[in-house]
């Protein structure tokens, strides 16, 4: 058991691409946490979407040893965190087990709103912070602007903030050294009953579920019987160990360490996150705070191409939530694509991640709705519900009100795209709540709607601002809204997958476009299809498919006019007919096409 004075507890924090994880790779390798051969670049990003996207999206602990200048030994427990706003439940997670921070700034792009939103969560979280100015190296660099940015934009000091470059390794000794000389000890008394913090959960399918832990007090031992106090599930723990950052097993683990142990437990719903661990014979008074659960925002239904994998999904779906319980699934039926299931995410990119991981380790070929969010409906009887699917709303005689979710958003732009940038977000139905100014980039505070930036803001900031804006948000309130849900009807029977729910300024425009896509994408029928788009019964856009003709006048050489007239009347009659009862047919990559460009 190491001496509690000895350790040091820290995360790193950045915005996306600014260089988290390569930093965790010199760290590993000054410290000799991996040899040279095993070494690889970003080597606490095991997923292959987060090493091909070059985003983390799990954060990641290792135990490393530092021998200081002083010849002092200490432990150094990291933890490396995401960048990405859907993934902030993960920073929150990280930050609440560890006593201080690496704050990572990019010297040549400097605050980013991410960096900000970090750095807050950190600071509430009473940590020591030291700023980093990564990528030094670059020529496109400045150093002194940014520091002056991190005390203007942030208010922390930053006139010793360490110059390094992961790439080359140039200041990474002077990082290792302002960690055991600037971030306090983690406090613990050894001789206090057991209470230790569940940090994560996943499962491992030769170990079955792995429970990360942040001991505060006491010791967790081999063969202790443990008690989950949430659940109050009792386990035995049958190994105990750390990350370096291969698995090694250890006996114990003291207050202020970060580990890992295997305790028998069957699912990970079982192992809460949040949760305090404590002896099941001695057990602590206090509870530990834990964490806010994290708050799925947007929803969509996946359906397989194929019917025959609904099993396959199924299946997929379990896999997937045993490593990942911030995203969750229930079945539904659509008359359009089959059956299906409707799935709720931390945000689009969230939404992305799965959707391709479905793709990719399950081989799946899949059909996504457009993302809808959740609204909460009042009836007229005073009854609240949450609505997560357009097609399950009521009818509006039923309807009282629709409340819907809005956030306040955070963006920081060049001076130069500010215009644009304040266009899009008033023409999102936003309100302005705080404009600031650090140096030649502005700071934009917005109120706006959630369902208005969940389909394609994001994309149209990048490419209004060439990629600078940088956007960040958190979940504000539940507002009602003038809204309506616009149905899609296919000749005369409505398309459950396709129905949204928009504002009713917007309703029109958004239901043309709508029209006027499908009708490149139904093929043509023997008869007219009408297309329409409508809010309960009142059509507010229609398109129409014209007839396949076959040529029924082509046997006429001549004779009396009356005779073609005959036959064109009789074909007129069958199409009338075939009208009745024909069926359109639609192809599922028209739906496919349908709803992927719907979102833009």
């Amino acid at each position: 058991m190491t001496k509690i004075e000895k350790i040091r507890n820290f995360s790193i924090i950045a915005h996306i691409d600014h260089g988290k994880s390569t930093i965790a790779d010199r760290l590993i390798q000054v410290c000799g946490g991996l040899s040279d051969r095993e070494m690889k670049e970003q080597v606490l990003d095991s997923m292959d979407i987060e090493r091909e996207r070059g985003i983390t999206i799990k954060a990641q602990t290792v135990r490393l040893e530092y021998k200081a200048q002083d010849g002092t030994e200490y432990v150094l427990n990291l933890m490396d965190t995401p960048g990405h706003v859907d993934f902030g439940y993960e920073v929150s997670r990280s930050l609440s087990a560890c006593e201080g921070s690496l704050l990572v700034v990019d010297a040549s792009q400097g605050v980013e709103a991410q960096t900000l939103a970090n750095v807050y969560q950190a600071i509430d979280a009473d940590h020591e912070i030291v700023p980093v100015l990564n990528k030094i190296d670059l020529p496109a660099a400045e150093p002194e602007r940014v520091k002056k940015q991190i005390e203007e934009v942030i208010g922390l000091p930053a006139c010793d903030a360490i110059a390094a470059s992961a790439k080359t390794g140039e200041g990474i000794k002077d990082i290792l050294e302002a960690l055991v000389t600037k971030l306090p000890p983690p406090q613990g008394d050894a001789d206090a009953p057991l209470q230790a913090l569940l940090v994560d959960s996943w499962y491992d399918s030769y170990l079955g579920v792995m429970t990360l832990v942040r001991v505060r007090k006491g010791v967790l031992k081999k063969g202790m019987k443990i008690r989950m106090m949430a659940t109050g599930a009792t386990h035995v723990i049958e190994r105990v160990g750390v990350f370096a950052p291969k698995p090694i097993a250890l006996d114990q683990l003291g207050p202020g360490e970060i580990g890992f142990i295997n305790a028998g437990v069957k699912r990970v719903a079982d192992a809460k996150v949040g949760d305090t661990i404590t002896e099941e014979r001695r057990q602590t008074n206090e509870v530990l705070p834990g964490f806010a659960p994290s708050v799925q925002v947007v929803f969509c239904g996946l359906f397989p191409v194929d019917t025959n994998d609904f099993s396959g999904l199924r299946e997929a779906l379990e896999k997937l939530l045993l490593n990942d319980a911030s995203f969750s699934f229930e079945a539904e039926t659509s008359a359009a694509l089959g059956f299906g299931f409707r799935c709720g995410f931390l945000g689009l990119l969230h939404m992305e991640v799965i959707r391709e991981r479905l793709t990719r380790e399950f081989n799946l070929d899949l059909i996504s709705t457009a993302p809808s969010v959740v609204y909460q409906i009042t009836l007229t009887d005073g009854k609240k519900l949450d609505l997560h699917n357009p097609a399950d709303m009521p009818e509006v005689t039923r309807l009282s009100s629709i409340e819907e979710p809005w956030i306040k958003a955070t963006i920081m732009t060049p001076d130069e795209f500010l215009g644009p940038v304040l266009t899009l977000c008033t023409e999102r139905r936003g309100e302005q709540l705080d404009l600031t100014y650090a140096g030649n980039r502005a700071m934009a505070v917005y109120r706006l709607p959630l369902n208005e930036v969940v389909f394609d803001f994001y994309d149209r900031l990048k490419s209004i601002t060439r990629g600078y804006a940088s956007f960040d948000y958190t979940l504000d309130s539940y507002r009602v809204g003038n809204l309506v849900k616009v149905s899609i009807l296919i000749n005369g029977d409505a398309v459950d997958a396709l129905s949204m729910i928009v504002h009713r300024d917007q309703a029109e425009g958004k239901g043309r476009a709508i029209c006027i896509r499908l009708k490149d994408l139904v093929p043509r029928q023997m008869f007219k299809v009408a297309l329409q788009a409508a809010i309960g019964g009142k059509v507010i856009a229609r398109e129409t498919i014209a007839a396949l003709r076959k040529d029924v006048t082509a046997k006429c050489y001549g004779g009396d006019i009356s005779r073609k007239k005959k036959l064109l009347e009789k074909q007129k009659e069958g199409k009338k007919k075939m009208r009745q009862f024909g069926k359109v047919e639609i192809p599922q990559n028209a739906f496919f096409e349908a709803l992927k460009m719907g979102n833009n």
